[in-house]
């Protein structure tokens, strides 16, 4: 019986009367996939659905769709959702209730992505891993935590390898906290699309293909993202080959950046450590493509790079005229790489001390051949203002 007959079948038969809260709790035993989806469906508000120490041997994906309920395991290394067996390409487990939390499990292997939520507001993802055992390969799932059109997000103290696209991926989202994470092996380490009051901060992003990526695209339900935070996160050795599949927008991202902000407005990023990304450790850039939405501005616009710690970086870029570039440089980009495209107002500033550089483009789509490198000439700031972002403080309040 496929999911969507058995989940027919058990709503049939489930009793109208709303019932108090309850914990079920589901052991690593012969029939768990069957119980575990089971649960999901018949759970109500307010209840928990317990995993039990141990492996769950899934060959299809999980769906919850009840507000207010919890799923909670033993530990991410201790209660794991394996799904390596997967029929078809869905995600391991879909999310499109309210007011959920999700912690102290892992998925491994599924066929797509990890967990995607949708359309699901106040959620929060804690302790989850969710990895590809097998190392980067362009047949893994796309993303791993994967929340999309919701308002109040957490991501927090999870960790995520293997993602073809993003390890961490917020889209068309707002009020959002990313904290505390380990993305390591990812195309994309963790990227916030689309979103706007979205705070990354506390996180590690090593050996993937591209660190913190800020993306704006056009063609989206939700357009026009913006006024992010990157701060005091950690951002070194992303020098992971890009296994995106072809023809995905990450998959022009170049091996070796730290941070990447592409079509953005209003994203400040400061306290953060960079180490050993070896295109650059900052790009702030247009959009190249072509595209026919009306409502999407392509430029990089109020982009604020405060103090960071830059360490070694920007000495094997992975861009079009590398050895010119690396000729105009010295032998390194600098740490702050600008391409220079800007429409109206600011693009990028810089604070006192910070080296920043433009390539002198002029508008998308330009060859790096015509680019005419040069320090940035903007005013440094001494200070500057910027609203103050991220998750209600009701999903913290969740895990204490």
């Amino acid at each position: 019986m496929n999911r969507i007959a058995f989940a027919a079948a058990l709503l049939a038969s489930a009793a109208a009367a709303p019932a108090a809260a309850e914990t079920h709790r589901i052991e690593a035993t012969e029939r768990a996939a069957e119980r575990l989806q089971e649960a999901l469906i018949l759970a109500q508000p307010g209840d928990v659905i317990e995993l039990g120490e141990g492996r769950f041997t899934l060959t299809d994906g999980l769906s919850l769709d009840v507000d207010g309920v919890t799923v909670r395991g033993q530990g991410m290394d201790k209660s794991i959702l394996d799904f390596t067996g997967q029929q078809g390409a869905g995600e391991g487990l879909l999310v499109t209730s309210d007011n959920v939390t999700l912690r102290d499990f892992a998925v491994e292997n599924p066929k797509g992505d990890g967990i995607k939520s949708k359309g699901a507001d106040m959620i929060v993802y804690s302790g989850i891993r969710v990895e590809w055992t097998g190392g980067p390969k362009a047949t893994n799932g796309a993303y791993g935590i994967y929340p999309v059109e919701s308002a109040g997000v957490l991501v927090t103290n999870s960790k995520v390898s293997g993602a073809s696209d993003a390890g961490i991926y917020v889209g068309q989202s707002s009020d959002i906290t990313v904290s505390e994470n380990i993305v390591t092996f990812n195309v994309a380490g963790i990227e916030i699309e689309n979103s706007r009051r979205a705070l990354v901060t506390n996180n590690i992003a090593s050996r993937n293909t591209g660190g913190l990526l800020v993306f704006d695209l056009p063609g989206l339900p939700v357009m026009n993202g913006g006024t992010v935070i990157l701060r005091e996160n950690v951002v070194s050795d992303n020098d992971t080959p890009n296994f995106a599949p072809p023809g995905n927008i990450v998959a022009s991202v170049r091996r070796g950046t730290g941070v990447l902000v592409m079509a953005n407005d209003g994203v400040l990023i400061e306290d953060n450590a960079f180490e050993n990304n070896p295109t650059a450790h900052v790009m702030v850039i247009a959009y190249t493509q072509p595209f026919d939405d009306p409502r999407y501005n392509p430029y990089a616009r109020n982009v604020i790079v405060g103090p960071n710690a830059f360490g070694r970086g920007g000495d094997d870029p992975q861009l079009e005229g590398r050895e010119a570039l690396l000729e105009a440089f010295g032998g390194a980009l600098p740490p702050v790489l600008w391409d220079g495209i800007v429409q109206d107002g600011d693009g990028l500033r810089i604070a006192e001390g910070v080296t920043g550089w433009t390539l002198g483009l002029t508008k998308p789509g330009q060859s790096l051949a015509e680019a005419q490198p040069g320090p940035l000439t903007l005013t440094p700031l001494e200070s500057w203002q910027f609203p103050e972002v991220g998750a209600p403080a009701e999903l913290e309040a969740r895990l204490k």
